[in-house]
């Protein structure tokens, strides 16, 4: 027929391709196809359904689509039987715009579109996201009469909970369920898990309990996302109840489902249900360690020290390990909360397992002693000191001994002790420890060793900005950042200082500027009236005029109280003792009279 250049008609031409394609002769049938359309004869429309058609019952959807290019280049349009294929193939390949103009075109036409073509269109529309255009595909099935079928139920629940619209997934949910459909393992375990996710945990146990009437057996991630979410909300009980339904069904929680219970477990404080849970755990084969010294965390932080100890206790017998860093903590909350007997023993363990107690340690403890209220407790507090065997403890012993046993004089003893300090990584311990060294020193009476400490903490550059001389305008001492005892001290030490170069030297500043602050500001006042001093009292410095002061410095008395120590009397302290540590809120406590040398024996 081709041969015959185009004699015989077009008719015959369509009707031996739509025989080959009826045939099923896939490979022929397109072969003559081309041949047709390239000698410029024209397809008509059956011969296009036919091939499409085809090609789509033969699973290559792409090559109907090319056909289906040609035809609508040729402007011939699809029956109704070609529709019910191209839409799904289209919509299932992704081209939705393409399938959802053929659907409109379709029913413009006044083809009755079946059940696949909704239902392809319901299922691809919700999987891309496009919920408002599959749900309008859906109502538009219903009104055609059409009954909706397990599968679109399912694919539409789906789409809904992906897109966390669970408020419209449960009507459908119920709407499945009513219209006689039992939802299958997968879905329930979709509704489960998204709403136990997203807090609406009634819902979720709901339909979970269904689920078990069902006869469905829930997997290990639904049992962990249900219990960790009740533990996440503090309910013990029904988290309880999951974790025994759990392993009564043989199924092992993981790692994630244990630490939610036994954080649980431990934040309402049910320590032997917790140390229950934690041994199971460890017999499950998981490395417990972590999670014991985790539940022993949230015991410190919430301040029940009590039931720290217990559970380490627990940990020690059943052969679990901490760190050292909890042992640290519980230590510094057993000091906080008083209980020293059961601090010793936590720091030794600490210092044993070859924990280095830094100088900042070993200065909490000693400030602790030096708020001390009961010789019994300064007996245990001692004793702590000691088991620290931190260099700092030797220095503390030597500075209380004489100078026969020690064999060098006090103050060459603190600069010794001081230049063994790394300043670039314990500046900031060094200036603590010198604070409450000298408060405990002015505590005990030891005014001349506090001096000492104090001359050789300036010489280390310590405290830099405490004494400005500014050449005969002003002379300050600021205190601002000391504690009582440091700054008692500074301010006698300086004003000796302050003396000798106005009586020695004739230099004589305008005036003399003491900066306490408003904490320090009383007690440093108090001090200095004692011996009549010219300072003035304003909100946070004290001033005079050198000239005052440069007679003040003269009289007997004066040269007494700053070379010899501060004078004993019961209001100098009338303040906390530590300003550093106001949250502590130490009793007030005097100089008078001075503590005997228990440190001496005890030390």
């Amino acid at each position: 027929m081709m041969s015959d250049n185009g004699i015989s008609s077009f008719t015959a031409y369509n009707r031996v391709i739509q025989y080959l394609a009826k045939a099923e002769k896939l490979e022929v049938s397109f072969c003559c196809f081309k041949k047709v359309q390239d000698s410029g004869c024209k397809i008509d429309v059956q011969t296009y359904n036919s091939l499409i058609t085809l090609f789509l019952n033969k699973g290559l959807p792409y090559k109907a689509f090319e056909i289906y290019g040609s035809m609508e280049a040729a402007g011939c349009l699809l029956d109704g039987s070609t529709y019910e294929l191209m839409i799904p193939s289209l919509a299932k390949s992704g081209r939705l715009d393409a399938a959802f103009k053929l659907f409109q075109e379709m029913k413009e036409r006044n083809f009755r579109p079946g059940f696949s073509v909704f239902s392809s269109l319901v299922d691809s529309m919700g999987k891309a996201g496009r919920l408002d255009t599959s749900m309008k595909v859906y109502m538009e099935m219903q009104g055609y009469g059409l009954r909706s079928s397990a599968t679109m139920y399912v694919s539409l629940i789906e789409s809904y909970v992906k897109a966390g619209k669970l408020d419209a997934a449960l009507r459908l949910w119920d709407e499945m369920k009513k219209a006689g459909f039992r939802p299958n393992f997968g879905l329930y375990t979709l509704i489960v898990e998204s709403h136990a996710k997203s807090g609406k945990l009634d819902i979720a146990m709901s339909a979970f309990k269904d689920m078990e009437k069902a006869g469905f057996l829930p997997t290990p991630s639904t049992y962990s996302c249900l219990l960790e979410m009740h533990a996440a909300t503090g309910q013990v009980d029904s988290a309880m109840k999951l974790y025994n339904s759990m392993t009564n069904a043989g199924l092992r929680p993981g790692l994630s489902t244990y630490t939610a219970l036994l954080t649980l477990l431990a934040s309402k404080k049910l320590v032997d249900v917790a140390a229950k849970i934690l041994l199971e755990m460890k017999a499950m084969g998981y490395s417990v360690d972590v999670s014991a010294s985790d539940v022993l965390m949230v015991y410190i932080k919430d301040g029940s020290v009590d039931l720290a100890l217990r559970w380490l206790r627990f940990m020690g017998s059943s052969g679990i390990r901490t760190n050292n860093f909890i042992i640290r903590q519980l230590f510094e909350s057993c000091m906080k909360n008083g209980l020293y007997e059961s601090a010793k023993p936590l720091l030794e363990t600490y210092v044993s397992s070859a924990a280095k107690v830094d100088l900042i340690l070993y200065t909490s403890i000693l400030a602790h002693l030096v708020r001390c209220q009961e010789e019994e407790n300064e007996k245990h507090l001692m004793s702590i000191l000691s088991a620290t065997k931190h260099r700092a403890h030797s220095f503390m012993c030597g500075l209380f001994t004489g100078p026969e046993q020690r064999k060098q004089p006090v103050l060459s003893f603190v600069r010794e002790f001081f230049q063994s300090i790394d300043y670039e990584l314990e500046e900031g311990a060094a200036r603590y420890f010198v604070n409450v060294l000298l408060n405990y020193l002015v505590l005990m009476g030891q005014i001349n060793r506090a001096r000492c400490v104090w001359k050789v903490a300036y010489e280390n550059k310590l405290f830099p900005k405490a004494i400005v001389f500014d050449q005969h305008i002003a002379w300050s001492l600021d205190v601002r950042n000391l504690s009582v005892g440091a700054a008692l001290i500074a301010v006698t030490h300086t004003l000796h200082r302050f003396r000798k170069r106005m009586l020695y030297y004739g230099a004589v500043p305008r005036r003399i500027k003491l900066v306490t602050g408003p904490t320090l500001k009383i007690v440093v006042a108090q001090m200095l009236s004692s011996v009549e001093s010219p300072f003035e009292v304003s909100k946070v410095v004290l001033r005079a005029p050198g000239d005052s002061v440069m007679e003040w410095f003269k009289k007997p008395i004066v040269q007494q109280f700053l070379l010899n120590e501060i004078p004993s009397r019961s209001d100098i302290l009338l303040h906390k003792l530590n300003t550093l540590f106001p949250s502590s809120a130490p009793e007030i406590r005097s100089l008078s009279p001075p503590k005997p040398l228990i440190a001496r024996r005890a030390m």
